[in-house]
């Protein structure tokens, strides 16, 4: 058992090393895909910290030291790693209230959270958000981020705009006549220039051309649009030393609800790019050495002034599709963001806003899967509500309330369903054979009308959980019935669960039996059931031997008593 435990828990890297081996082909094809992936994450990067409220270079320290980690200690084979759109809204959310000190503190307890879920094996839990749930915040913060880049991508030079989405929106309407026409254009030539240089090249990404014609653009022509220069100066050249964050009891406290959000958008994130990742190549990654991975990618960047970091799926997606072998890529992938920060930062603080702004629309509409959420209104209706609620919320309100509002409507809407189809009826010969079919082709062979049921006995049949959204429904309805038989049958076969208050709610129904004098035998219950009713103590009611397996037995026991009661 300790070997399997720690066989899950080992890094991609070691494993394909140790398997694969690695020779000169392997390392240049690292080398280039690291390259490629690097020119896509460079702008990605600056733009994803400057979106959430903070300074370009913070997404590159980001890139290069949680994005070496995350490849290094991770669980999949092609993963890889760093700042990523789903965190935008929380993370400008916590910068606003609590300064980029407060998002240290918060990132660094977000990747204590990720350490301790991938350690004891809960990534599992991050599988039960419902689909509507995480396709109603995805395309909520796609709307955001599209919102959000509307002030860069027209020039409008707002200097405060408001956090809130409404009041935001508010504000751009007052402020259309400030649009600038260079601006503008410079962005849609950008979202032009990503759309169309698939059509023409697969080699060359997309947002590194538009950040070439951004700058030169700017430069050949004097165009007065604004670029990371004249808003933040000079990015460094170099990576700052490692210092802890100032923690406090009360700053732990305040932002402990942030941490545990940015820990499960991190988790849903890099597990998702993870089985993408799977998909396209037929490998199989770990999620919980991933998760762990994740987390001390994130409790170390914050000491070198990070914004949080997770794998992403199209930064994953592009190593795969260039040739990546294995988890070193992805390392490379980091060197090289590092090399572009020391050589080439006096040109990369040229890149116009409008061109950044640009790559994060395009990045916001892949965000929202417009056909996933077309297919996604063909479900139930139920489910339609829960992605509107949460994506609703995410825009309006917050992320937080958002999920929660999401996940409380999901249960009591499922809660519903089961509700629905929780029945007790009457089983008599006098039905329909159909009635007692198990599906549309096969005959129930133990149904009742194919059974010899002596006069004196009325079989009924419980099917669904018996849990506290029924329990009170059928126990109403059974101490009601207007019957006065000798043996009282109630088949369980179809009753996969009993809760607390279903096992309240049958004790008290064989209770009113009892009294009545009615003999009560329990049919069809299950191993697992039996063992819930006999430690509920409903055996002390009705006996141990009157709780069966079978119809067969129960009406054996009730020929038996009735020949006792003569």
């Amino acid at each position: 058992m300790g070997i399997n435990y720690f066989k899950e828990f080992k890094p991609k890297t070691i494993s394909i090393l140790q398997k694969k081996g690695y020779n000169l082909n392997n390392l240049i094809s690292d080398i280039v895909s690291g390259l490629i992936v690097a020119i896509i994450a460079l702008p990605l990067s600056m733009a994803f910290a400057i979106a959430s409220g903070a300074s370009p270079e913070k997404g590159l320290y980001t890139a290069i030291v949680g994005g070496m980690i995350i490849s290094l200690l991770g669980g999949s084979r092609y993963q890889v790693g760093g700042p990523a759109g789903a965190f935008i809204v929380v993370v400008y959310g916590i910068i606003y209230r609590q300064g980029f000190d407060g998002l240290l503190i918060a990132g660094f307890m977000s990747g204590l959270i990720l350490l301790l879920i991938g350690f004891f094996k809960l990534g599992s839990v991050i599988k039960f958000i419902p689909y509507p749930v995480t396709k109603g915040f995805s395309a909520g913060i796609a709307v955001i981020i599209f919102v959000t880049q509307l002030n860069d991508f027209f020039g409008m030079e707002i200097k405060k705009v408001p956090s809130e989405f409404i009041e935001k929106i508010v504000v751009y309407a007052e402020n259309l006549h400030r649009i600038d026409f260079y601006t503008t254009l410079v962005g849609l030539l950008s979202i032009f220039i990503i759309i169309f240089s698939k059509k023409i090249t697969l080699k060359v990404p997309g947002p590194f051309l538009a950040v070439v014609f951004g700058i030169v653009s700017v430069y050949l022509f004097n165009l007065p649009v604004e670029t990371i220069q004249d808003r933040f100066g000079s990015i460094p050249n170099n990576l700052p030393s490692p210092t802890l964050p100032v923690l406090s009891l009360e700053k732990i406290r305040l932002l402990l609800p942030d941490a545990i959000t940015l820990a499960v958008l991190g988790a849903i994130e890099s597990l998702l790019s993870a089985v993408v990742a799977d998909s396209m190549t037929g490998d199989k990654h770990r999620s919980n050495i991933e998760l762990v991975a994740q987390g001390v990618a994130n409790m170390v960047v914050p000491l070198f002034q990070g914004i949080p970091a997770t794998g992403t799926i199209a930064r994953t997606a592009t190593n795969i599709k260039n040739g990546a072998f294995s988890p070193l890529s992805g390392v490379f992938h980091s060197l090289w963001v590092l090399i572009f920060m020391l050589l080439l930062s006096p040109l990369i603080v040229k890149i116009p806003f409008a061109t950044l702004g640009a790559i994060l629309i395009i990045v916001s509409y892949n965000m929202s899967e417009i056909e996933h959420i077309k297919k996604l209104f063909k479900s139930p209706k139920s489910d339609i509500a829960v992605f509107l609620t949460t994506f609703i919320l995410t825009v309006i309100i917050d992320l937080n309330v958002a999920v929660q509002a999401g996940m409380i409507l999901s249960v009591l809407l499922f809660m519903r369903r089961i509700i629905n189809i929780t029945e007790v009826r009457e089983l008599n010969l006098s039905l329909d054979k159909t009635e007692e079919f198990i599906d549309d082709t096969l005959e129930d062979k133990d149904a009742i009308y194919n059974k010899n049921v002596p006069k004196g006995v009325d079989v009924y049949e419980l099917n669904g959980p018996f849990f506290f959204g029924v329990a009170e429904k059928v126990k109403n309805m059974l101490i009601s019935l207007n019957i006065n038989p000798k043996i009282f049958i109630l088949r369980m076969r179809n009753v996969p669960m009993v809760d607390a208050t279903g096992m309240h709610a049958l004790i008290e129904i064989c209770s009113s039996y009892k009294k009545r004098g009615i003999t009560v035998i329990l049919s069809g219950v299950s191993d697992y059931v039996r063992s819930l009713l006999i430690k509920g103590g409903v055996h002390e009611i009705i006996g141990e031997e009157n709780i069966v397996d079978h119809i067969d037995k129960a009406l054996e026991l009730a020929e038996r008593y009735l020949i006792k009661r003569g």
